[in-house]
């Protein structure tokens, strides 16, 4: 039985990521520092090849000792958020997660130098394509297109950089992964928030999906959408996305190469909210919208090239956003009950 250490382990994707790893057989120590939500409790927690470790992955001694013994290191913990948390730590989220990826990597090298890693997964980000000029995004744009303007995309950057410079300097190996849009249940509202309101609604400092549920559910009417309404986004659910994670660990074709994962349907965020709405409300309540001023760092168009993933690794997002949205729903519903979001 291999064994995989997961920092970010408690994050949104990460839960995905845990669940997935165990039901494909392998062991799983799991770290966080839960700096985002609080502790978080999974219904793995108990399974017998899980262990969980509170740390921070800025320690690098602490992070060498995790990584004793491992074959694999996802390395997925990161300050994250939407767009509205890109604005309000725009410099933490360079500054803390320049520090965890430098940290996690002088570990790495350690453990393979000195043990049994056989491979780090980098977790990289869709934002590494915020600035192209050009559609469907294709491995290897990134660097061919102008750099991220934001932080956060800029320092997603980095982490593709970091992969690579340890590789060509220490040999580690490794495969970097871009989640698309990652849509499911877990997302809540983080430690740090601030009060970013649209019309009467609070928004959480999430994502788009959990932000336009919440306003219908709590009957926002007319709709409040942030931008003309017409930005496109691959909304991929979150156990598409930990399938093709996992898949990636072992398999030979991965090795050394990057991916973009994600569902290859566009969706407009009007198209979305028509969506959530018809599945609140039913198809005889019309929708009515109100626009109001995009953030700064709102793309427009984002659109990746999953041709690569599919050749290479088999991989492919099966689930479609409407049957994602049938998971969503209940759980802000249920998380608005909570005072969770």
């Amino acid at each position: 039985m291999k064994r995989v250490v997961i920092t970010g382990a408690s994050g949104f994707i990460g839960g995905y990521v845990v669940e997935a790893l165990l039901e494909a057989g392998y062991h799983v120590l799991g770290i966080d520092n839960f700096s985002k939500y609080g502790p978080v409790s999974h219904s793995y927690d108990s399974h017998p090849n899980y262990q969980f470790l509170e740390g921070d992955c800025c320690d690098v001694n602490f992070m060498v000792n995790t990584l004793d013994g491992a074959n694999h290191l996802i390395a997925g913990a990161a300050m994250i958020g939407g767009i509205p948390y890109f604005h309000t730590y725009a410099y933490d989220l360079l500054a803390t997660n320049e520090r965890i990826i430098a940290s996690t990597c002088d570990a790495a090298i350690k453990a393979f130098q000195s043990g049994s890693l056989e491979k780090v997964t980098y977790m990289s980000s869709s934002m590494v394509f915020e600035s192209t000029n050009r559609w469907p995004s294709v491995e290897g744009d990134e660097l061919a297109v102008p750099p991220p303007a934001s932080s956060y995309g800029f320092q997603k950057l980095a982490v593709e950089y970091f992969a690579r410079s340890a590789h060509l300097q220490h040999q580690i190996p490794y495969t970097i992964l871009r989640p698309f849009n990652c849509v499911g249940i877990g997302e809540r509202r983080a430690l740090g928030d601030v009060e970013v309101k649209s019309g009467n609604v609070t928004l959480a400092m999430s994502h788009v999906v959990p932000d336009l549920v919440q306003k219908v559910l709590k009957g926002q009417n007319p709709l409040r959408i942030l931008g003309d309404g017409q930005q496109v986004r691959c909304y991929t659910y979150g156990g598409d996305l930990a399938r093709g994670i996992v898949l990636s660990l072992d398999h030979s074709g991965a090795l050394n190469e990057d991916f973009n994962l994600s569902t290859a349907t566009p969706t407009t965020v009007i198209e979305l909210a028509e969506l959530i709405w018809k599945k609140v409300h039913g198809s005889e309540s019309e929708l009515e919208v109100e626009f109001e001023d995009p953030f700064t760092y709102d793309v427009q168009k984002r659109i990746p090239s999953v041709e690569k993933a599919e050749r290479v690794l088999g991989f492919t997002a099966t689930t479609p956003l409407t049957v994602v949205l049938d998971e969503v729903i209940p759980w802000v519903r249920e998380a608005i009950a909570d005072g969770t979001i």
